[in-house]
């Protein structure tokens, strides 16, 4: 309920080419206990001092020289937008013709001259709480809107923060680096950019793609950590990581689980079918799956690992080359060297070094 004193402290602007006519309603309002009433003789500042008092009700004569009361209305319209703005018509016609066009443009309703001391205060009152009441909605609604977008932010905060974790724990039972996947996730981002996704779907990309290994949590360590070459039983349970990763995913309502989840069971398929778990072949093999097996294998391939060297650039290149459309897509490839110095500029940022934590969330900045 808006409070007489509320309506009291409102600004006014009245706006009338009579001066007779202001002062009449400057002291009516006045002695009313209305602190904050201002006014204007020359319609073409209206919409100067609408912006500057921002105020919540214009007193406005339709007919005055220059330009009249409807196109200062049509003015106001442009400025507010969807806004809330009542404005009270002044007028010595009471003809239907005027006051339909009145209210179609924008008028909420009218006070006769000459001036009735009760009906102006009743009007006046009656436009008041209704703007009032509509501000005060406006920044409730502002003030919602804000508390919603800060609990989104905490809860994105809060879901980064876990699929980070998962990460890094598979990561770390598999004696790879943070840095590996941070790479992973900006050559997973510039890839997919270069075929078409757009920038929401980029930063999924680069938030799920450290998913890709969580499966090896499920993984016995004889099994993952074993120094040597896997047996054909070791190999077929090595495999089921892509199952069992997607699996740890499955049924979740965020998108990035939603997407770590098809690239954990997909990355480890091949272009030509040859690959696992599925056999999936071409462009049946979702695009960020694709995407994040070219990233996966060119960084194993340049980065050192506990049971090889890194492999120069020139190999690592021809490797991937020489498997265009058998392991990986082969426009991806095409893109992949169209944007090499990209993708060096990556790898150098981003090198190993010793750390003993990554941060995700902070890295995301950098894409």
């Amino acid at each position: 309920m808006i409070s007489q004193q509320q309506c009291q402290n409102a600004t006014i602007l009245i706006v009338d080419d009579q001066m007779t006519n202001i002062l009449l309603l400057e002291n009516i309002l006045q002695n009313a206990g209305y602190m904050y009433v201002h006014s204007t003789q020359d319609p073409t500042q209206v919409v100067s001092l609408v912006k500057t008092l921002r105020p919540d009700l214009i007193c406005l004569d339709i007919r005055m020289p220059q330009i009249n009361g409807f196109q200062v209305m049509g003015q106001l319209k442009i400025i507010q937008h969807d806004a809330f703005l009542p404005i009270l018509v002044l007028t010595s016609e009471d003809d239907r013709e005027t006051r339909l066009r009145a209210l179609e443009s924008g008028a909420k309703d009218f006070l006769h001259k000459p001036f009735d001391k009760i009906e102006v205060l009743m009007r006046i009152r009656n436009l008041l709480e209704a703007s009032l009441l509509n501000r005060t909605i406006l920044l409730q609604k502002e003030a919602l809107e804000e508390t919603v977008r800060v609990r989104t932010r905490q809860l994105r905060d809060t879901q980064l923060e876990i699929v980070q974790r998962l990460a890094q724990a598979a990561e770390h039972r598999d004696n790879e680096t943070g840095r590996h996947i941070i790479r992973m996730s900006h050559y997973a981002v510039v890839l997919g950019r270069a075929c078409g996704m757009n920038e929401e779907d980029c930063d999924t990309l680069f938030h799920a793609t450290p998913m890709h290994d969580v499966g090896k949590l499920g993984i016995p360590d004889s099994i993952l950590l074993k120094p040597g070459k896997l047996d054909a039983d070791e190999w077929e349970i090595m495999k089921q990581h892509t199952v069992i990763g997607a699996r740890l995913l499955a049924n979740s309502q965020s998108p990035i689980l939603q997407m770590g989840e098809r690239i954990a069971l997909t990355h480890h398929e091949k272009w030509d079918g040859s690959g696992y778990p599925n056999r999936l072949e071409g462009e049946d093999i979702p695009l960020v799956g694709r995407i994040c097996a070219m990233a996966d294998v060119f960084d194993a391939l340049s980065s050192k690992r506990c049971y090889k060297d890194p492999w120069p650039l020139e190999k690592t290149l021809h490797e991937i080359r020489s498997l265009a459309g058998i392991h990986f897509d082969p426009r991806l490839v095409e893109i992949f060297d169209e944007l090499l110095p990209v993708i060096i500029d990556i790898q150098r940022t981003h090198a190993d070094i010793n750390v003993p934590e990554f941060n995700l969330v902070e890295a995301s900045y950098l894409v």
